[in-house]
């Protein structure tokens, strides 16, 4: 199917407008590491592995589609490690991006179960567009020269991060990609641009404990990008008996969304997000799906139980 001029303004409304460049998410609660590198749980011998899909403004022309896969792991009481991959699709191919990243965090421990640790990411990413197919609306027999050639780029890349945590509570801020660069240049005398700027988040979440069985959980994601809006998002789920967990989340000027997750067995946990996009865009779309699997892997096969992962 040709791809029509219709993507590329979709495109440069997304570059422009809402300046969403790494891709968005909602659970970013269960998917921390890929944001910020100093993520940390504190429990030897565990592997935690997450997959999360996220199909973005489903209806709308080249609409994003995200697939992460991550994990980390302590390898001692003061050093995790992990990778993340994260590949990010707008058009079905027209720009495509594949970020591939090695973590490392170092715990600094102090009294009653408080831990500072600061991380590091490093590794490449893989930028490629394909504008074959793409037409003018009819009656319009030019071709715009800024898409006349396609781009395929790696480009090194580092982030860095701190995360204060303990098991009640946590505070984050990264950035996961410091290196800024531009996609797309000066082509035959014509200003085109597509350059990625570098993205700070700060996070935060608590756990109040309502009873025995309940358990509040409201989460906090503020993203900073250079020339464009703070963007917020606020979340409060419940947790019932450490197993179902339901909720809802506000993304400030952007979409409204509805969380749930469940534990299907002591190791697996699964989760569903629905977002409800109330800018201007929503008109084009009917709303964005994203699902998530963690893993939990005991190594050692020590058999003790863990503590719950509220985050």
């Amino acid at each position: 199917m040709k791809k029509t001029i219709l993507f590329v303004s979709f495109l440069f409304f997304i570059i422009n407008a809402s300046a969403q460049q790494d891709p968005q998410f909602t659970q970013y609660m269960y998917n921390m590491n890929v944001i910020n590198p100093a993520y940390a749980t504190g429990t030897q011998s565990m592997l935690d592995v997450g997959i999360l899909y996220r199909t973005q403004w489903v209806g709308a022309v080249g609409a994003p589609k995200t697939m992460t896969l991550f994990g980390h792991m302590p390898v001692n009481e003061k050093v995790e490690v992990g990778f993340s991959l994260i590949s990010d699709d707008i058009g079905d191919g027209a720009k495509k991006e594949d970020n591939f990243f090695a973590d490392f965090a170092y715990l600094l421990q102090f009294n009653n179960n408080h831990n500072l640790s600061f991380g590091l990411k490093a590794g490449f990413t893989s930028f490629k567009t394909n504008f074959n197919g793409f037409v003018f609306e009819s009656g319009d027999a030019g071709t715009d020269l800024a898409f006349s050639e396609d781009v395929n780029k790696f480009m090194p890349n580092i982030g860095v991060g701190a995360f204060y945590f303990t098991d009640k509570y946590y505070l984050g801020l990264s950035a996961p990609n410091l290196f800024s660069s531009k996609h797309i240049e000066e082509r035959s005398g014509i200003n085109s641009f597509g350059s990625e700027k570098i993205h700070a988040f700060f996070t935060g979440g608590y756990v109040f404990t309502l009873s025995d069985s309940f358990k509040l959980k409201p989460a906090f994601m503020s993203k900073f990008i250079a020339g464009a809006p703070v963007t917020l998002d606020l979340s409060a789920n419940v947790l019932y008996n450490d197993k179902f967990e339901f909720g809802a989340s506000y993304r400030f000027g952007d979409a409204v969304s509805a969380l749930m997750n469940v534990k299907v067995t002591p190791n697996i946990r699964v989760g569903y997000a629905y977002d409800y996009t109330i800018s201007n865009l929503g008109q084009f779309n009917s709303g964005t799906h994203e699902i998530f699997v963690l893993f939990n892997l005991d190594l050692l096969s020590k058999g003790y139980d863990k503590s719950p992962r509220f985050f």
